[in-house]
């Protein structure tokens, strides 16, 4: 069959992917990091072959279970090609992650062997993970900034043969209510929607893309850009951390034209576009893309008007980690309003409350089945509890199909408020907030009220240099927006910062802790 992106390479694993890579295109820049450091396709499968052999010299072998909690370098992206070329099954966790968090995730995948940074960015990686409260302790391994690699007189080592469909990977849900789930992935799951990323999102089509990550590694979305960059033959500049200005000098200094994340990174880079007008931002920028979160249409009006490029904004989660992938030659009125379409080898569907699948332009539950949907969780009760009898994962998710085919995403199922026994979608209401000039952003959460059932609460965060609104003032500005009276909100917060989890999701069941107490008239 003809690819449907024929200017990327395909294969069944990601040892394959690599050594293909490293064939075709063996000279071309691959990885970059801000140092100036940079491997090409050919050296990186060297480095990788080197890493298998300092792995297998710390007694990891394959079957052996392995988490790290490393930041996004070029190191960790050899360590994690070479534990898969190894044949060990790797559990990433983000770094940002601390005692609490880790600890859970390490009570879901009970691992042989932890590796950690040692001493990163003031924090103590190994000094955390001897301290943690584990039944089974596992052995901890620094990795640091320069590539492990084997001792000198090792044989070269060959790509492992690697079954595409065993259970090599593991990612943690964010977690943003009780313990992290495991997903479990396969070679199959993450190349056919890593491919599908970089594919339909047309990346590596032109000549001299280069693309950069900001976000964190051991975020689903690490190896879904690895793989993307991989397949399309285009060099990535790697960040440890995303702070802005020292960003978009390396974006400025590498040519980058695509980068993304959630919108709170599209936030940032508008926040500076807009400081530094006229003068433009990123000239050689092309298109944002990212997901983790909704992208509203306010938001996409901003990036358009200050940055001139449009956000081809995608849809996916940790256990799909593409469900839609934008298409950034669609109109902007199209990538505004969707998340994308359906990545080949999935299936979508939006199902009704009554079990029978909506029309077009009809909400109801995103579910999704096909090859890159994970081979359930860690879990076996988890797993139960989210797959529908006919195989279907139920994402949790409200939405619709446009008859383009296109994914609208309209909130989560958790999240609709009862009020009065009317659904409340919040996603509609933080479209409308955050177009007010006084907002920076806005995470609208359902509380217990006696009365009402539940009732709306606005939590906001000011934009710089202006005064918060009033609850009337907000009122009366979301009427105005073409709210009915039914939705607006009851309760209004304003804090400085909101909390988050995983890659950029706001923790609304944290605010649903802190504000559940009623306060008086």
């Amino acid at each position: 069959m003809t690819s449907p992106w024929p200017w990327a390479l395909d294969a069944r694993t990601v040892n394959g992917l690599l050594a293909e890579r490293a064939r075709t295109t063996p000279t071309q820049p691959g990885l970059i990091d801000e140092g100036g450091t940079t491997l090409s396709w050919s050296e990186l499968e060297r480095a990788v072959d080197g890493a298998v052999g300092w792995l297998s010299a710390q007694g990891i072998e394959p079957g052996t279970r392995v988490a790290w909690q490393l930041p996004t370098r070029i190191s960790t992206a050899v360590t994690m090609l070479a534990l898969r070329r190894l044949g060990a099954v790797q559990a990433p966790i983000i770094h940002l992650y601390r005692d609490k968090e880790v600890t859970a995730a390490l009570r879901t995948f009970v691992a042989d062997v932890l590796l950690v940074p040692g001493l990163w960015n003031g924090f103590d990686y190994a000094e955390m993970a001897g301290g943690l409260d584990l039944a089974e302790a596992p052995r901890v391994i620094e990795v640091g900034h320069e590539i492990p690699a084997e001792a000198a007189g090792h044989d070269h080592r060959e790509p492992s043969d690697a079954d595409p469909d065993e259970v090599a990977w593991v990612y943690f849900t964010s977690g943003s209510s009780g313990a992290p789930k495991g997903a479990r992935h396969t070679d199959t799951s993450l190349l056919t929607t890593g491919r599908a990323f970089g594919g339909q999102g047309r990346l590596g089509e032109k000549f001299g893309e280069v693309a950069a990550m900001g976000f964190p590694i051991a975020h689903v979305g690490g190896i879904e850009y690895l793989i993307a960059a991989l397949a399309g033959g285009y060099p990535m500049l790697l960040l440890e951390a995303f702070v802005p200005d020292r960003a978009i000098k390396a974006f400025r200094e590498y040519g980058v034209t695509t980068t993304g994340g959630a919108p709170p990174f599209y936030q940032a880079l508008v926040a500076v576009a807009r400081s530094m007008a006229p003068e433009p931002l990123l000239p050689t920028l092309r298109t944002l893309k990212g997901g983790g979160a909704p992208c509203s249409p306010e938001l996409f009006a901003a990036v358009r008007e200050t940055l001139g490029i449009p956000v081809a904004h995608d849809y996916g989660m940790t256990e799909v980690p593409m469900l839609g992938v934008a298409d950034p030659r669609d109109p902007d009125e199209i990538l505004a309003a969707t998340d994308g379409r359906p990545v080949p080898g999935n299936e979508v569907r939006i199902m009704g409350p009554d079990g029978v699948p909506c029309p077009p332009m009809v909400p109801g539950e995103i579910q999704v089945s096909g090859a890159g949907v994970c081979r359930g969780y860690t879990d076996p009760e988890e797993t139960t509890k989210a797959f529908t009898a006919d195989g279907w994962f139920r994402t949790g998710d409200l939405g619709l199909l446009h008859p383009t085919g296109h994914i609208e995403v309209t909130g989560r199922l958790k999240e609709l408020i009862i009020r009065k026994g009317e659904n409340i979608a919040p996603l509609e209401i933080e479209s409308a907030l955050v177009t007010h000039p006084a907002i920076a952003e806005a995470a609208v959460v359902g509380l217990p009220d006696e009365d009402r059932g539940e009732l709306v609460c606005a939590v906001v965060v000011s934009a710089p240099g202006t005064e918060p609104p009033t609850l009337d003032d907000l009122c009366d500005f979301l009427l105005d927006a073409g709210l009915m009276r039914q939705k607006l909100p009851e309760r209004l917060e304003v804090v400085d910062e909101l909390p988050r989890t995983g890659l950029a999701k706001v923790a609304k069941a944290d605010l649903r802790r802190r504000y559940a107490t009623p306060v008086s008239p």
